[in-house]
């Protein structure tokens, strides 16, 4: 039998007119997505507008995505972004370095080898939104640990389905911030972060809050334990600490 999110990859899907958002991030949902099965296997592509919309969602459309956090070496500390006030989906919430999409666009962003395809976009995108040069990010320095499949609404109209893929690097980076893309950035140990999460007036992408709900801290605590003989903090160094070789259902 088909799974919900093949019937919904070859049914006829909701599209919208996006005059009305910010022009530079609709021109963005013109991007294809990686289209997938609930166990991330490819079925195809689609743009980012069809594939963030809640109506084809609840038909079980599903794409694939990363999320990045970026550690600093020396004192474990991890960058957090704000999401800009232009942006159609998750607008003004704090979340991860990082979090976008491998692309149907772009043939290396396809490889599921090593997770190639999702390291590769990772380090575009981090690029793209925060400024930081892809020397500083290089694409075998990304520690895999798992997938998550979870689906959230945004505001009634946008939402995500995603098989998102999570990346730990650690590295020195310079950010300069893309303001069509974030308003604010910065970094965070591990009191800091959970006191942000307890203050009323922050609001938080519900995919970060389920990985640190779920994840976030415990690898955390094993990245800080693990530091090498100069002290830093190395994310290859969990290699190996989770199973991510099958898909975390969160749904």
């Amino acid at each position: 039998m088909s799974s919900p999110a093949a019937i919904a990859a070859k049914a006829a899907l909701t599209s919208i007119d996006l005059s009305g958002y910010d022009p530079v991030q609709s021109k963005l949902m013109d991007e294809r997505c990686i289209l997938v099965d609930e166990d991330d296997n490819a079925l195809g592509a689609m743009d980012k507008k069809t594939c963030h919309l809640m109506e084809n969602i609840n038909k079980g459309l599903l794409h694939r995505a990363f999320s990045a956090f970026v550690f600093r070496p020396s004192d474990g500390k991890l960058l957090l972004q704000k999401r800009a006030p232009e942006k159609i989906t998750f607008p003004n919430m704090w979340t991860n370095t990082c979090c976008s999409h491998p692309l149907d666009d772009f043939e290396a962003e396809k490889v599921e080898k090593d997770q190639l395809g999702v390291r590769v976009a990772a380090s575009r995108k981090l690029e793209h939104e925060l400024g930081i040069p892809q020397s500083q990010t290089p694409v075998d320095e990304f520690q895999y640990l798992t997938r998550i499949h979870y689906l959230a609404p945004s505001d009634g109209m946008w939402g995500e389905h995603e098989v998102d893929y999570i990346l730990f690097i650690t590295a020195d980076v310079t950010v300069v911030p893309n303001e069509n893309e974030i308003c604010d950035h910065k970094y965070v140990d591990k009191a800091e972060l959970q006191a942000m999460f307890e203050e009323s007036g922050n609001s938080f992408t519900p995919w970060f809050k389920l990985i640190a709900r779920d994840f976030l801290f415990g690898w955390w605590d094993e990245l800080l334990a693990r530091k090498g003989a100069d002290g830093k903090v190395v994310a290859k160094s969990l290699s190996g600490i989770v199973d991510g070789s099958k898909v975390v259902k969160m749904v």
